[in-house]
């Protein structure tokens, strides 16, 4: 269900899933539904977590630095913080991609394009699907994204509410007024 909602969601054709070797990824009911989809299904090497580099980099940037590393039970207020961090991130927040790589003796010089959002790269791409980038489109012009990041910031402060604490580990403070450690950001 979660798959056939985000392949309605996205803007153009989903081809292909790169899984890591969990088992919450790789098991007999994903891999059917990828060959009645016919979605190419592919996972990572055993013990080479940078198989994933790109996208354990977003684990970081998109979910460990906003919820921390409690444990949640939560899945519909997950969900809701998802929905709205799914917009801002996608619609308002721009980032760059690396162009090249070029060695000079022992430094590394990297060349990135221009900052754009990820909306503004599928504008672009001829494979995306007019109709529903347009929709998008439209869908940033009605937000405000001060707005939206407030509501985000609201939705992960009542989550953490939520947050199954392990008895013995509650979240520790520093000086007066600093967030506690594994609060979101």
């Amino acid at each position: 269900e979660g798959l056939d909602r985000l392949r309605q969601q996205l803007p153009f054709a989903l081809r292909g899933i790169d899984s890591d070797n969990g088992s919450e990824f790789i098991n007999a009911h994903l891999l059917k539904y990828c060959r009645a989809q016919q979605i190419q299904f592919t996972r990572g090497r055993p013990y080479k977590k940078d198989d994933n580099a790109h996208i354990e980099q977003k684990n970081w940037t998109h979910v460990r630095k906003r919820m921390g590393y409690v444990r949640y039970d939560s899945i519909a207020a997950m969900n809701a913080v998802y929905a709205d961090l799914r917009l801002l991130q996608n619609l308002f927040l721009p980032s760059v991609k690396l162009q090249q790589k070029e060695r000079r003796g022992a430094r590394l010089r990297r060349t990135y394009d221009a900052p754009q959002t990820p909306l503004d790269r599928v504008r672009v791409c001829p494979q995306a699907d007019a109709v529903q980038v347009a929709a998008l489109v439209q869908q940033r012009t009605a937000l405000d994204p001060f707005l939206l990041a407030a509501r985000v910031d609201a939705q992960l402060a009542h989550l953490y509410t939520l947050a199954n604490h392990q008895r013995g580990q509650a979240p520790s403070t520093g000086a007066a007024g600093t967030r506690a450690k594994n609060a979101p950001v």
